[in-house]
């Protein structure tokens, strides 16, 4: 069989094995979904140094299953599949003793299949297939949370199908443009028509990324949702996924110009998306919550860098998608295991952690100073990347980037002092560190944030920059130590404010937990986040505000109608029939006025 089609069907198959295992059989579901993840692992690396196709005929109307393996899709697939089996890995300690265990390995298998087949394919037709066996697994892995975990999982149905949706129309009118489905084949102008299929596309994408303003059932399904959902799916997973397609859509589908239209909008997005989501992250009191803000933020940074339409700028968000892979998988993970040991994430009931659990506190250090971007980490590098590019394409897109960059440093400092320094409590004096299989996977990737950032040849030269093809500048180079020292002089000194600004906020508090208290209380910004903490900026619920006034003005419509059939017309049928019924009352007197008046109205009428 078709190596390609090995890599959709073996998770598949693995994931439906597992649903028919009793769950009265302990550790056999633990035994397939580890199975199953490294078979993934074995397939993607058979495929890694690939470059070929598989096509047959699909549905009729000349619709093809068409797969493609080349560079890129080829190093999607491999990380995802990585992914995939540390979380595996992670899951089958974590998730012990949990009903819902089966069902969330089943989820994950599936979803890994569905990924491959998303990244593989070669029609958008297909891509579209997998993208909704995406959404279906989404939905799944959430719902089986705690309790609030269905409305939370409905939300994320609702928010992503919408978008999906806009996708559908954007894939129907890309293919009518181009006369083919098959993406290698296709080569559109963002202007018009092809425009307006771009957006479309665009909306689906980005959804998919965590973007804003698609974003806001991420925080709710990181108390709800099941623990390491938060590090497979939005953490690495759906960057991978949606930033992956968003490249081949401006690089592949149409040609993104700088300074068109499309690539302003791009790094638009980008922007707000960076500044907003990392402000929220900053007040956040909830470990999970907060690090689920940053899931969004850092989706900024890959959709600005890429947005430039540079080729600095696209090997930057490249290189970021795969860096907050690794450190935003990472942190959740950390999350993760200080749940399971302390018995929550909220931060005031954690802190002094860093004694009691020197691994987790370790690997938290790295993937946090790694996605705040300290050199010489992998976030470093990527984000000076994106700087370069942005600023490129106008400052105040590398000034969106530089604030985001603050902040996200500020409220690392705050977690990590919240959770792992300070003063431990009483109840935590019991706390171990976390079984070995949940610390494994928090190590590997903590590692491979420091091996990325020291040899970031490796990724870069070897892997992503052969993505940009013509595009790439020949000759350039963009790994090793950034070529303007200028900028990041000026992102050592926006560190160094947001250390100061942290040890401020610990004096003026006298606990980590407040070192950002200043900036939230602060006259105006309270005001605002409130209301936002209150969903009062949540489009969903802006959404949900807007169909209950159609509902309700649907109704009093329905209702008035009912009215006036059932009641106004007959009562005035009555009045009517009463009032001719009086005015006959058989009285020749009568009907000779009633004439005489009928005739002098006509005359009139014929003399006017």
């Amino acid at each position: 069989m078709n190596e390609l089609l090995l890599s959709i069907i073996v998770p598949v198959a693995a994931g439906v094995l597992i649903l028919a295992v009793p769950s009265r059989i302990r550790g056999v579901k633990e035994a397939l979904v580890l199975l199953g993840t490294a078979a993934n692992v074995i397939i993607a690396a058979l495929l890694f140094k690939q470059d070929s196709t598989y096509t047959v005929p699909w549905f009729g109307f000349g619709f093809e299953f068409s797969l493609r393996i080349y560079n890129f899709s080829a190093f999607i697939v491999a990380a995802a599949a990585c992914f995939g089996l540390l979380v595996a890995l992670y899951s089958s300690a974590s998730l012990q003793g949990k009903s819902y265990a089966k069902l969330f390995y089943s989820y994950l298998l599936l979803m890994l299949g569905f990924v491959n087949g998303a990244v593989l394919s070669d029609n958008l037709v297909v891509t579209l297939f997998f993208w909704e066996g995406l959404l279906i697994t989404l939905f799944g892995m959430i719902a089986i949370g705690k309790k609030e975990a269905f409305k939370t999982a409905t939300k994320a149905f609702i928010i992503i199908g919408i978008t999906d949706l806009c996708m559908m129309v954007g894939i129907a009118l890309s293919g009518h443009l181009a006369g083919t489905f098959t993406i290698s084949k296709m080569s559109l102008a963002a202007t018009g028509a092809g425009g307006i299929a771009f957006l479309l596309l665009t909306i689906g994408t980005i959804s998919k990324a965590g973007s804003m303003p698609f974003h806001t059932w991420i925080p709710d399904a990181a108390i709800d949702a099941p623990l390491p959902f938060m590090a497979i799916v939005p953490g690495a997973i759906e960057k991978l996924v949606g930033i992956y397609f968003l490249t081949r859509l401006s690089m592949d589908i149409f040609r993104l110009e700088p300074n068109s239209w499309a690539s302003y909008t791009l790094m638009t997005i980008g922007a707000v998306t960076i500044v907003l989501a990392v402000m929220m992250a900053l007040i956040q009191k909830d470990y999970k919550r907060l690090l689920s803000y940053h899931a969004i933020s850092q989706v900024g940074y890959m959709i600005l860098g890429i947005g430039t339409a540079l080729p600095v700028g696209i090997i930057g968000g490249l290189f970021h998608m795969i860096n907050n892979a690794m450190y935003k998988s990472c942190l959740f993970l950390t999350g993760g295991a200080a749940e399971r040991q302390a018995g929550t994430t909220d931060l005031a009931g954690l802190g002094g952690l860093r004694s009691k659990m020197p691994v987790t506190f370790a690997c938290f250090v790295i993937t946090a100073l790694s996605i705040s971007g300290v050199p010489p980490f992998n976030g470093f590098f990527s984000k000076e990347l994106v700087y370069d590019g942005a600023l490129e394409r106008g400052w105040i897109f590398y000034a969106a980037a530089v604030v985001g960059s603050f902040f996200t440093a500020a409220s690392f400092l705050k977690l990590g002092h919240a959770a792992f320094l300070g003063k431990l409590r009483e109840e935590n004096k019991l706390v171990k560190e976390a079984p070995l299989a949940m610390l494994i996977p928090m190590i590997v990737i903590a590692v491979m944030c420091i091996v990325f950032g020291i040899f970031n040849a490796i990724p870069i030269d070897k892997i992503l920059q052969p993505i940009l093809g013509a595009r790439a500048a020949e000759g350039h180079r963009f790994s090793g130590f950034p070529a303007n020292t200028m900028l990041v002089l000026i992102t050592i000194a926006v560190l160094i404010a947001a250390l100061l600004n942290h040890l401020y906020g610990v004096r003026k508090t006298g606990r980590g937990l407040g070192a950002v208290d200043h900036i939230h209380y602060a006259p105006g910004l309270r005001t605002i986040y409130d209301m936002q903490e209150k969903g009062y900026f949540d489009p969903y619920n802006m959404g949900m505000g807007l169909a209950g006034l159609f509902a309700k003005a649907a109704s009093w419509c329905d209702k008035s109608i009912n009215w006036i059939y059932d009641r106004f017309s007959v009562e005035t049928a009555y009045a009517l029939a009463g009032a001719i019924k009086r005015l006959h009352d058989g009285s020749y007197r009568t009907y000779i006025v009633w004439s005489v008046a009928a005739a002098a109205v006509i005359m009139i009428f014929l003399l006017r």
